[in-house]
C-alpha cells in the first residue's frame, strides 16, 4: 500500500480533548488540528539528518548512522520526535529509533530473517509455524521504524507491497486449511492500513468458520495515537472476538495521547496485551520494567511477552544476556500482581518457536515430595496424593474428539510423548546415526524383540542403506 493511498483516508482524527494547547516545538507554529491528524503525522515523518538536527542535538554516532547508506528505513513521525530528549543521546524514545553507527556493526550469528520465517510461508505474506494458528503479512509499512526491527529484511521496503492478490491467496489458503483456528494479522503494522483495506480483511477472516479468534499487532498506538479514531475502534468492536498486541517498551511511552488511544480500543471491547522487547540501555533494568508493567496494566494492558532481543541484523547493541531476563523476571514475580507480569521468551532462531525461560521455582522431586521456593526463597516442601487417579483419555470426551486429529507432521512434540501418542521424538538423522549392522551371533544366548522394537530396527537399518547409497 503506497503512502498516497494510505493518505485517502477519510475517518476523522480522534477528539482528544486537551490533551495539548498547541503543538510542541518547533512544530509550534502548525495548526492543531494539523497536529492531531494521523495522516498529517504520516506525511511529515522525520528521517534525515536536516529533519533531526531540528528537533534533538545528534551525536556523531546518529549523524554516522543517519547518513550511511542503504541502512534500515528511518521514519519517525512529529508526534513520537516530540518525546526525545533534546540533550540526551541515552532517552530511550530517541534510541529506540535514530541509528547510530553501531547499528553497522555485524555480530556473531546475527540472521537476516532471524526467525525463519521465509521457510514456513506457504504463500507469500502468510506464516504457518503453529499447527493452529497463522500469522498474516499485510503491509510492509510502519508509522515509525525501530532500530531493532525482526522482519528489516521486508518491512519499510518500498518495492515489497501486498496487494489484494496477495490478501486473496492468503485468505484461501486459511480458508482450505480447516486446523487454523487463530490468525495474526501483522506486518509491517497493519493499522496504518485505510479503513476501508483493514475491514476487507478482517470480514474475509470472519467468512471463514473455522477461524475463532483474529488478532492484530500494532506499534501504531504508541508511534501515532492519533490514528486510533471513533471510526476505527467502531469498526474493529464489528469483529469480535478481536485482539490486539501491541508494542511498548518503555514507560515514557505512554503519554496522555497514548492513554486516550489505549482506552478507545479497551472500550472498544478489544482485549489488549504487549509484547516488550528486552533492550539494552532502554528497558534493562528491574525498576524500568516495574513501572512499565504498571502503567500498562492500568490502562487494562496485559504484559503478555517480554522478548529475548532478536539475532537479526542492526540489533547486535541491543542485545542482552539471557541472565538479565532472569533477573528481571525474578524482580517481578512475587512483587507485583501476577497479571502483571509476562512471560519472558527466546523466539527461538530459525523457526524454533518461542520458548519459556523462567527462574527455577522446583528444585527437587520425588514421588512424595515437591521442593519448590518462593520468590522470597523462602524453600517449602510441597505433599503429593497418594491416592490419585489419573485422568483417562477413554472416557474423556474432549481427548475422544481429538482423536484423528493427532498427525501434526511431528509437531505435538513432549505433548504427544506425554499422551502416549509418540515414544520419542528424535533429531534428524538419529536412526542411522546409532544403527549397528545386523551380525549373527554364535554367543549361547536370544536377545527377543517385539514387533514394534523390530519396526524401529528395520527403520534404521533401511535408513542407513539409504544413507550410503546417497
Amino acid at each position: 500500500m503506497k503512502m498516497d493511498e494510505l493518505l485517502k483516508d477519510d475517518d476523522q482524527p480522534p477528539d482528544v480533548g486537551e490533551v495539548e494547547e498547541k503543538p510542541p516545538s518547533p512544530w509550534q507554529d502548525a495548526p492543531l488540528s494539523k497536529w492531531r491528524d494521523w495522516r498529517w503525522q504520516l506525511s511529515h515523518r522525520l528521517r534525515t539528518v536536516e529533519d533531526f538536527a531540528g528537533v534533538i542535538h545528534l551525536t556523531e554516532e546518529e549523524i554516522a548512522g543517519l547518513s550511511a547508506p542503504e541502512t534500515f528505513r528511518v521514519d519517525v513521525t512529529p508526534y513520537f520526535a516530540s518525546l526525545m530528549a533534546p540533550d540526551d543521546p541515552t532517552c530511550p524514545i530517541r534510541r529506540q529509533v535514530i541509528p547510530t553507527g553501531r547499528e553497522l556493526a555485524p555480530f556473531d550469528a546475527e540472521l537476516a530473517d532471524s526467525l525463519g520465517e521465509d521457510a514456513h510461508s506457504p504463500v507469500p505474506g502468510l506464516v504457518h509455524r503453529y499447527p493452529d494458528r497463522v500469522l498474516m503479512l499485510v503491509t510492509t509499512q510502519c508509522a515509525s521504524y525501530c532500530r531493532f526491527c525482526t522482519r528489516s529484511r521486508l518491512v519499510g521496503d518500498t518495492q515489497i507491497m501486498f496487494n489484494s492478490a496477495s490478501y486473496d491467496q492468503q485468505l484461501a489458503y486459511i480458508a482450505e486449511t480447516p486446523e487454523i483456528r487463530d490468525v495474526l494479522i501483522s506486518g509491517g503494522d497493519p493499522l496504518t492500513l485505510p479503513l476501508a483495506v483493514l475491514e476487507r480483511l478482517l470480514r474475509g477472516l470472519r467468512a471463514i468458520p473455522h477461524v475463532e479468534v483474529v488478532r492484530i499487532g500494532s506499534r501504531t498506538p504508541i508511534f501515532l495515537p492519533q490514528r486510533i479514531t471513533p471510526d476505527l475502534a467502531t469498526m474493529l468492536a464489528r469483529y469480535h472476538p478481536l485482539w490486539m498486541n501491541l508494542h511498548i517498551n518503555h514507560p515514557q511511552e505512554i503519554t496522555p495521547e497514548v492513554e486516550i488511544a489505549l482506552a478507545r480500543l479497551a472500550n472498544a471491547g478489544i482485549p489488549l496485551g504487549s509484547q516488550t522487547v528486552l533492550l539494552a540501555g532502554i528497558n534493562d533494568c528491574p525498576n524500568v520494567m516495574m513501572a512499565l508493567v504498571h502503567k500498562l496494566v492500568k490502562n487494562r494492558v496485559r504484559p503478555y511477552y517480554l522478548y529475548q532481543c532478536d539475532m537479526v541484523h542492526g540489533a547486535g547493541h541491543f542485545r542482552t544476556p539471557v541472565s538479565k531476563g532472569l533477573e528481571i523476571m525474578e524482580a517481578l514475580r512475587g512483587h507485583t500482581s501476577g497479571f502483571a507480569v509476562p512471560t519472558f521468551v527466546i523466539d527461538a532462531p530459525e523457526g524454533g518457536g518461542k520458548v519459556p525461560i523462567l527462574p527455577n521455582y522446583l528444585l527437587s522431586m520425588s514421588e512424595r515430595k515437591v521442593v519448590v521456593r518462593n520468590y522470597e526463597g523462602y524453600i517449602t516442601a510441597y505433599t503429593q496424593p497418594t491416592a490419585y487417579a489419573p485422568h483417562d483419555p477413554a472416557t474423556c470426551a474432549y481427548c475422544q474428539a481429538q482423536r484423528g486429529t493427532e498427525d501434526r507432521g511431528g509437531q505435538e512434540g513432549i505433548a504427544g510423548l506425554l499422551a502416549g501418542r509418540a515414544r520419542q521424538v528424535a533429531p534428524e538423522g538419529w536412526r542411522a546415526t546409532h544403527a549397528r549392522p545386523i551380525r549373527r551371533s554364535t554367543a549361547p544366548f536370544i536377545v527377543r524383540r517385539g514387533p514394534e522394537d523390530l519396526g524401529i530396527l528395520q527403520d534404521a537399518v533401511l535408513e542407513t542403506r539409504e544413507t550410503k547409497e546417497a
